[in-house]
């Protein structure tokens, strides 16, 4: 459906749980993918995979700790030694955890910042250059993508998730205000906000029973818990020439559970929370 021969594509956060679908989703299009995290064993483990995924691409892998921008800094070094540019970068680096506002610590609360907020920015700040790069050297024949990963949190206020509502919000502006600044240079940007997501470590820190999996399925218009597949499916569609003409989108890919669902699910997981 999708060819991305020859394109280079970095993802964040890429070694499990959606985004490490997203970069074997890539890698089987035909993409170059490398992939970043501060474990490097899964590093190691995440490029094993895109090489089954295309044996013939040239995929790496770089661990660093989005929080710290020197580590960033020499990553995309890394990158720009073994790619030259990048065409499309997909920032997934996330942290989350249910807590109670009032027994969530400044360092909780901070951490999730860093990470969601403070680490998008420092990701794509030293993307950009690498961005711009790809579009020069074919000048200006092609365009660049960024895709953020997102969540419901972001727009819908949930009970346990005051820290990632913050943060998550932030990042969408973040995405709607550097569509602006960087439209001009060719370079769009747009962030996907995943639903609840099968199989992924998030989902099940926030649901752990099989009883709460169903209970948030239910909560769903489509009546069903996300796949990989489906996020990966939109983060193809959105780096494509298809999408061409979009640019400071905050897609929602959750079987409609932030019309309503999403609220609610989260008000009734928070029953089952032990008080501290």
């Amino acid at each position: 459906m999708f060819d991305y021969h020859g394109k280079n594509v970095v993802v964040i956060g890429g070694t499990s749980g959606i985004n490490l679908g997203i970069a074997c989703a890539f890698a089987q299009q035909g993409a170059n993918v490398a992939v970043a995290s501060r474990s490097v064993e899964k590093v190691t483990a995440a490029v094993d995979a895109l090489k089954s995924a295309n044996p013939r691409g040239q995929h790496i892998g770089v661990s660093f700790d989005v929080r710290d921008p020197e580590a960033v800094a020499s990553g995309f070094s890394e990158i720009e030694a073994q790619f030259g540019h990048i065409d499309v970068l997909v920032s997934g680096a996330a942290g989350n955890f249910p807590a109670r506002a009032k027994d969530l610590s400044v360092n909780g609360f901070k951490s999730v910042m860093d990470i969601d907020l403070l680490g998008s920015f420092q990701v794509i700040k030293q993307a950009y250059p690498l961005l711009a790069k790809g579009i020069k050297e074919t000048d200006g024949k092609t365009s660049a993508s960024v895709i953020q990963i997102s969540a419901p949190q972001a727009y819908v206020p949930m009970a346990l998730q005051v820290h990632v509502c913050a943060a998550k919000a932030g990042v969408d502006m973040l995405t709607r205000t550097l569509a602006i600044e960087w439209g001009v240079e060719g370079i769009r940007v747009n962030s996907i906000v995943p639903g609840p997501i099968a199989e992924t470590e998030g989902f099940d820190r926030l649901a752990p029973s099989k009883a709460l999996k169903s209970m948030i399925a239910d909560s769903v218009p489509l009546k069903r818990n996300g796949q990989k597949q489906d996020i990966a499916n939109a983060a193809l569609f959105l780096a494509s020439d298809m999408a061409s003409y979009i640019t400071g989108t905050i897609l929602p890919v959750d079987g409609g559970w932030s019309l309503g669902g999403a609220g609610a699910a989260m008000d009734a997981l928070a029953k089952h929370l032990p008080e501290q």
